[in-house]
C-alpha cells in the first residue's frame, strides 16, 4: 500500500494517538482478494480524513482460527502477545474489516486483559455517514441490482444487521434480500475454522447452496462484509458458472460509488 497514506503505530506521536487502530488481520494482510478490501477501506479513511494507524509487523493473528479449531494454547499465546502490544500503545478503539477478528477481539480478549472498543468497518462507515463525515455519492452504481450476504460473526454472533443495510440504502442500487437473510441467514461455509478443512464426503457445499439462493434474486452484485465470505461466495459463483455476478465487500462498493 505504498501509494496510500497508512501510518504505523510505532511512528505515531504517543501524546496525540490516532482516532482508531485499524486491525488488518491475516486475510487482509496476505490474501490477494482481501488485500483489495484493505486498500478500499484505507482509501475511505483517507477520504474522510480519519486519524488512524496500523500495527504493521507488530500485528499477529488474533488466534481465532486456533480457538475455533480447538487449540486453546495457541490462541492464548497469540492473544496475550497482541494484548501486550495493544496495551503498550494504550489503544482504546479498534476497527477491523474481518468479522472473525471483530468477534474474537470484542468477546474473547477482555477475559485475558484486552478490553477495547471494537468496531466492524461497516459500523464505523455507517457512523461516519450518520455524522456527515462520509458522503456516499451513489451515482457510480446507479441501476445495479444487489443482494447482501450476512456474515455469521457479525450477524448472529454479534447482532449487527442494520449498519450494512443502511450503507446499502445509500448506494442508489436496487436491493433484494435473499430468502434466508438477517438472523435467518445461511453461513457461507467457512465459519468455525471450516475454511481450513476439507468438506465432509457426500455433502453439498454450503457456499454453492448459498449462491443458488443469491442467483434467485438475479443480482449483478453480491455484497459481503467478510474476507472468508468473499472467498466462499466467489468460489460458489465459479462453481455455478455465474462469473457475470460480481462479489464485493461494502467498502469496495463505496469506493466505486464515490469513484475514489
Amino acid at each position: 500500500m505504498t501509494d496510500l497514506k497508512v501510518p504505523v503505530m510505532a511512528n505515531y506521536n504517543a501524546e496525540k494517538p490516532p482516532e482508531i487502530l485499524f486491525w488488518i488481520g491475516c486475510a487482509g494482510s496476505f490474501d490477494p482478494r482481501a488485500q483489495k478490501v484493505t486498500r478500499a477501506f484505507v482509501k475511505i479513511l483517507n477520504y474522510c480524513d480519519i486519524p488512524f494507524a496500523i500495527l504493521g509487523k507488530e500485528e499477529q493473528c488474533t488466534g481465532d482460527p486456533a480457538r475455533r479449531a480447538g487449540n486453546e494454547f495457541v490462541f492464548q499465546m497469540l492473544a496475550l502477545q497482541n494484548i501486550e502490544t495493544l496495551n503498550t500503545y494504550q489503544v482504546k478503539r479498534i476497527v477491523t474489516t474481518c468479522p472473525h477478528c471483530f468477534n474474537v477481539l470484542k468477546n474473547d480478549y477482555p477475559a485475558l486483559g484486552g478490553d477495547y472498543e471494537i468496531l466492524h468497518h461497516t459500523q464505523l462507515l455507517q457512523s461516519l455517514q450518520a455524522e456527515g463525515r462520509l458522503k456516499i455519492a451513489g451515482e457510480g452504481l446507479k441501476g445495479t441490482k444487489l443482494t447482501y450476504h450476512d456474515s455469521c460473526y457479525l450477524g448472529r454472533a454479534n447482532g449487527e444487521y442494520e449498519a450494512p443495510r443502511q450503507l446499502i440504502a445509500s448506494l442508489n442500487v436496487e436491493f433484494e434480500e435473499m430468502a434466508r437473510s438477517g438472523s435467518n441467514g445461511l453461513c457461507c461455509g467457512a465459519g468455525g475454522a471450516q475454511m481450513f478443512k476439507e468438506d465432509e464426503p457426500g455433502n453439498k457445499r454450503i457456499n454453492v447452496e448459498r449462491i443458488e439462493e443469491a442467483i434467485k434474486t438475479s443480482p449483478d452484485i453480491i455484497a459481503a462484509n467478510c474476507p472468508f465470505c468473499l472467498t466462499m461466495l466467489q468460489d460458489g459463483v465459479s462453481a455455478k458458472e455465474q462469473e457475470s455476478i460480481m462479489v464485493y465487500d461494502l467498502s469496495e462498493l463505496i469506493v466505486q460509488a464515490n469513484k475514489l
